[in-house]
C-alpha cells in the first residue's frame, strides 16, 4: 500500500457513496492532515448546469452554531459578556415576554448564556418541535419560499406555537430558537448586525474570503462559482428566501477551505485562547456517545458502540454537513451532502474516512517523512 493508493481509496469511496444515492445531487469532502502529509479537497455530482467544484461555497447549516459560540467566546475574552450572564441583561421585554414558560411558570429570567450555547435552557426548537395546531415551521418554510424571516419573527412564532421542555439547566433539548437569542445578544453587545460581527471578528481575521451569512451579506471576495445547490428530497431549495431563518443557528455559506482555516485556528487556539476553548467543553448529553458543549459536538468512546478511533470534535448540520477535528491523528474532516435530513449519512461518510485513514496511518506517516 502506498500513499497514492490510500488517497485513491478515499476518492473512490467518496465517489461511489455519492453516485449510489439518488438524493445526493452534489457533495464535498476535504481531508487535511499535516502529520500524515495529506490534503484532499474533492467534489462530486453537479450543481446548476455545471459539475460540482471543490472550491464551491455551500450552506453549512448547524455547523454555524460553532461560529456563533466562538464569537461569544471572543466577546467573553474582551470582557463584554460572561457565560454566567442572564439573557435578561441584554434583550428587551417584548422579546423576552413568555419566552420560556414551563408548567405555567416563566423561567425566562433564569436562562444564562451558557444554557443557550449547550442547549440546556429548556427552550423550544422552531425547526423540529411540532405545534399542537397548525403547520410546523419546516412546512411553512417550504410552502412560503419567498418569505424572509427575521430572528424576532422566528422567536415570536416559537413563543406562540411551541412549548418549553424543562427549567434552565435541568436537561438537554436542541434549540435553534436559543441560537437566535444568542445572535440578537451579539448584536446588542457589539452594536452591529450579526453578519457584520461575524465578518469583523472571524471572517476577516482568518481571511475566510468566501464566507458570509446567507440573505444578509456577501463574501469579501466574489467566488468564481455559484452556491452549491441545496435539496430537500428532489426539490432544489437553494434560492428559497425562507432559508433566512437559519440566521445565527446555521445561516453561513462557506467553502471547505474556509472551514479548514476556521478549524485550524480553533484547534491551535489562534481564534480564541485555550482556556476559553476548555470552557466550551461544558458537556451535556446529546445522544449515545455524543456530547454537546458550547456549539461543540464531541464523539466519545462507548464500548461496543463508539470506538475510540471516532473520537472527534466539531459540529454537523442537518443537510449532511460536517466539520470535525481528529486530535489523535491530527486530521481535519470537512464535507457536505447538501440534502436535508442527511445528518447521519454525513457522519457515516466521515466515519468511513476515519476507518480508511486509521487503517493506513502507518503508510501515510512513513510517506510524509520521506
Amino acid at each position: 500500500m502506498t500513499k497514492e493508493k490510500v488517497q485513491s481509496l478515499i476518492t473512490e469511496h467518496f465517489t461511489k457513496a455519492v453516485q449510489k444515492d439518488r438524493k445526493i445531487h452534489n457533495a464535498y469532502l476535504l481531508i487535511h492532515s499535516e502529520k500524515l502529509g495529506i490534503h484532499l479537497n474533492m467534489a462530486e455530482g453537479s450543481t446548476g448546469n455545471r459539475s460540482a467544484d471543490a472550491q464551491q461555497p455551500y450552506f453549512i447549516a448547524s455547523i454555524g452554531k460553532l461560529f456563533t459560540s466562538v464569537l461569544i467566546g471572543i466577546l467573553v475574552e474582551k470582557g463584554m459578556i460572561s457565560y454566567e450572564d442572564k439573557i435578561t441583561q441584554f434583550l428587551d421585554n417584548n422579546l423576552l415576554h413568555n419566552l420560556h414558560v414551563y408548567k405555567e411558570k416563566d423561567y425566562t429570567n433564569k436562562i444564562k448564556i451558557k444554557h443557550l450555547l449547550n442547549h440546556t435552557s429548556g427552550l423550544h426548537d422552531y425547526f423540529d418541535d411540532k405545534p399542537k395546531q397548525g403547520k410546523s415551521m419546516t412546512d411553512i418554510l417550504f410552502d412560503e419560499p419567498s418569505r424572509f424571516w427575521t430572528p424576532q419573527e422566528t422567536i415570536q412564532w416559537s413563543k406562540e406555537h411551541l412549548k418549553s421542555h424543562f427549567p434552565p439547566g435541568k436537561g438537554f433539548h436542541y434549540s435553534d430558537t436559543g441560537y437566535h437569542v444568542l445572535g440578537l445578544i451579539i448584536e446588542k453587545i457589539t452594536s452591529t448586525p450579526f453578519h457584520e460581527a461575524l465578518r469583523h471578528y472571524i471572517f476577516q481575521s482568518l481571511r475566510m474570503n468566501h464566507s458570509y451569512l446567507i440573505h444578509y451579506s456577501e463574501s469579501m471576495v466574489k467566488s468564481d462559482y455559484p452556491v452549491a445547490d441545496l435539496y430537500s428530497g428532489n426539490t432544489n431549495v437553494t434560492q428559497y428566501r425562507s432559508l433566512s431563518i437559519d440566521y445565527a443557528g446555521g445561516g453561513i455559506v462557506a467553502t471547505s477551505e474556509d472551514l479548514l482555516k476556521f478549524m485550524k485556528a480553533l484547534a491551535t487556539h489562534e481564534i480564541i485562547r485555550e482556556d476559553t476553548f476548555e470552557k466550551m467543553k461544558d458537556w451535556a448529553k446529546f445522544s449515545i456517545g455524543i456530547d454537546y458543549g458550547y456549539g461543540l459536538m464531541n464523539f466519545r468512546t462507548i464500548p461496543l458502540l463508539m470506538p475510540k478511533k471516532y473520537n472527534v470534535w466539531g459540529n454537523a448540520g442537518s443537510v449532511g454537513s460536517f466539520m470535525f477535528y481528529h486530535p489523535a491523528m491530527d486530521i481535519y474532516l470537512i464535507g457536505n451532502l447538501n440534502q436535508f435530513r442527511y445528518a447521519q449519512k454525513g457522519i457515516r461518510l466521515m466515519f468511513k474516512m476515519i476507518d480508511i485513514l486509521s487503517k493506513n496511518k502507518t503508510v501515510l506517516q512513513t510517506a510524509s517523512m520521506m
